[in-house]
């Protein structure tokens, strides 16, 4: 693992299904832990951490409004999902031995803070783990998109997602056998592919920003300390 991080302010992005392991929906314990050990075993190498974590494996509000539900209410309903899982994760950092503060985009009174620009780059520079829950705070916005939100207002480095591949492929290499990972890939090539790497609209934030996205395998062991310390073990935006 590298002594000399590459990036001094990273934003990880996790979904909420990487919260379930091999769950169907909910939280796996064993998943989680291994998250927060993982997170946590980079502290002392310098990188500022601070996560947005999706609220999939609660509810989607995408599938709430395929289901009939309106869309905005369902969206609505994904946000306190996030909230969910940022407070479970939160408390897994915690009993790692974690200074951890969630910040959340919504009013949710005495439960957490909200998001404050100068206050979360503030806790961050002191070496706190944040976490930024409900999204953007408005429906029709992914976690995707309050992630790059999120990381161009803190001032990251890097905007690395978690996902279940090792990194981008031309198509999916879970349907195609003959599927190409691609090393490093351009924005505009993002888009104008139609690769499924984060949505349009976080891919057009980190363009307009030059924020660069790194793509890796959560589920292998090893991988999150690897990411944020790094290693060439994914796939690059520029």
């Amino acid at each position: 693992m590298s002594e000399n991080p590459k990036y001094k302010r990273v934003l990880l992005k996790l979904s909420g299904e990487a919260l379930a392991g091999d769950k169907d929906f909910g939280v796996s314990i064993e998943t989680l832990e291994r998250i927060a050990e993982e997170i946590c075993s980079v502290r002392n190498k310098a990188i500022e951490i601070a996560i947005v974590v999706g609220g999939g494996n609660i509810f989607r509000g995408v599938k709430g409004a395929a289901a009939g539900m309106d869309r905005a209410t369902a969206d609505n309903v994904g946000m306190l999902a996030t909230l969910i899982n940022s407070i479970i994760l939160q408390d897994a950092l915690i009993r790692t031995g974690a200074d951890v503060f969630v910040m959340s985009a919504i009013d949710v009174g005495r439960m957490v803070e909200p998001f404050v620009r100068t206050r979360a780059i503030s806790l961050l520079e002191q070496g706190k783990i944040l976490i930024f829950a409900a999204g953007t705070g408005h429906p029709y916005f992914t976690t995707d998109t309050a992630a790059a939100l999120r990381a161009l207002e803190i001032n990251a480095n890097c905007l690395m997602k978690a996902t279940n591949v090792d990194g981008i492929y031309d198509k999916d290499p879970r349907k195609f056998q003959d599927a190409k990972k691609i090393k490093e890939i351009t924005y505009q090539e993002v888009l104008e592919k139609g690769l499924k790497v984060m949505d349009a609209a976080s891919i057009s934030l980190a363009k307009d920003a030059c924020l660069p996205v790194f793509v890796f395998n959560l589920n292998i062991k090893g991988n999150i300390q690897k990411a944020l310390t790094g290693e060439d073990i994914g796939s690059l935006v520029l």
